[in-house]
């Protein structure tokens, strides 16, 4: 099986964003440019996925990702998910909206969608909320599929190198959308760690190459990761308003809108930490919102639809990074180009002051081994 570097010649990768904004044109468009683009299976039915899939291939004939949420242990609260569906009632009553079914399922169809992966397999899959069974990771790397596990710490790194994945993507606590970690621990909420800080963590700990990613904007953040021993990065938010993107075009507005101030971790739209511009419904709701996923997503799916179709971003999940004041709409194709271009300028920089050493190659991966 070739490295992952051998699959695409930038180190630039578009992360999954579940929910639309991942779809097969926002990827195909990134993977044609020299990236890799991903389109996320999280919230779809595996039939779904799979027509994605087919829909991405007749877009691009370069590799692509795919990203699967893993299962999720049956933890939740009922009595703190009963009282938060109360606290939600006149949220319904104005949206004219019901409320969703808190039991509508926790494994977001893994099985049948790895089944799916395996029998047509792709060139990566990727895995957020946990790490998967070495069987699992075996069976994709005989498909000839790269794995790649999301990790917040160095100990869910060494977890993924021991259960045997390819590659690690280690997500700061800049990044927007929901936070990765493999155990939805309200104790852990103030403990996320910051990018630049994780990746050199990561690195020394784990033999595996390493994909950054959180609050990454700029070409020359993709050259400062690297320098830090990263071997790709992979950016959500800075696609998140090309014209390819599925996002919906108040999430896009709402990115440089002057309203939403800032970011903040969350629990309230989907009862998992998520990083989303602050609107009225997180400065209300986050207080009392248990650490119930994806119960709580079921429950607030029909009123953040009821908002977007009322044109009321307040009510919606503004998934966003750190960096969201710094997105810029153009095509995911030509931010490509534009990310490439700032990243050999500021490599050259960082080349020079180091005396001419090429110390944020992208060729080579983390440790000396091929990403």
């Amino acid at each position: 099986m070739p490295a992952l570097n051998d699959l695409f010649p930038l180190p630039v990768i578009q992360a999954p964003m579940a929910g639309g904004a991942s779809c097969p044109q926002l990827a195909a468009a990134v993977s044609e440019a020299g990236g890799l683009g991903f389109l996320a299976a999280g919230y779809k039915t595996p039939e779904a996925m799979y027509q994605e899939i087919k829909t991405l291939r007749t877009l691009t004939a370069r590799p692509f990702g795919v990203n699967l949420f893993m299962p999720q242990p049956s933890t939740a609260d009922p009595s703190a998910v009963a009282a938060y569906r109360e606290q939600l009632a006149e949220e319904a009553i104005w949206y004219n909206a019901a409320l969703g079914d808190p039991d509508s399922g926790t494994d977001d169809g893994f099985e049948a969608k790895v089944a799916i992966l395996l029998q047509d397999p792709v060139p990566v899959v990727s895995f957020t909320f946990g790490c998967p069974e070495r069987s699992v990771l075996d069976a994709f790397a005989r498909a000839g599929t790269y794995t790649v596990v999301t990790v917040t710490s160095v100990f869910e790194a060494q977890t993924a190198q021991e259960a045997g994945a390819g590659a690690v993507c280690v997500q700061g606590v800049e990044a927007g959308g929901h936070q990765g970690t493999h155990r939805d621990d309200p104790w852990l909420d103030a403990a996320g760690a910051g990018l630049l800080a994780l990746v050199p963590a990561v690195r020394e700990a784990v033999q595996l190459p390493v994909i950054a990613a959180g609050g990454i904007m700029r070409g020359g953040q993709i050259a400062g990761i690297l320098a830090a021993g990263a071997s790709a990065a992979q950016l959500g938010t800075a696609f998140l308003v090309c014209p390819e993107s599925g996002a919906h075009r108040l999430h896009k507005q709402a990115m440089t809108d002057p309203v939403f101030t800032h970011t903040e971790l969350t629990r309230a739209f989907s009862g998992r930490l998520a990083r989303g511009l602050v609107n009225r419904f997180i400065r209300e709701h986050s207080p009392h919102a248990p650490a119930a996923y994806p119960q709580v997503h079921h429950l607030t799916s029909g009123l953040r639809k009821a908002a977007a179709a009322g044109g009321d971003p307040h009510a919606m999940a503004l998934w966003a990074g750190q960096g969201h004041r710094l997105v810029r709409e153009m095509p995911a194709a030509r931010l490509v180009e534009v990310l490439s271009a700032e990243f050999e300028a500021a490599r050259e920089s960082l080349r020079a002051g180091a005396g001419g050493s090429d110390i944020s190659r992208w060729r080579g991966g983390a440790n000396g081994k091929a990403l």
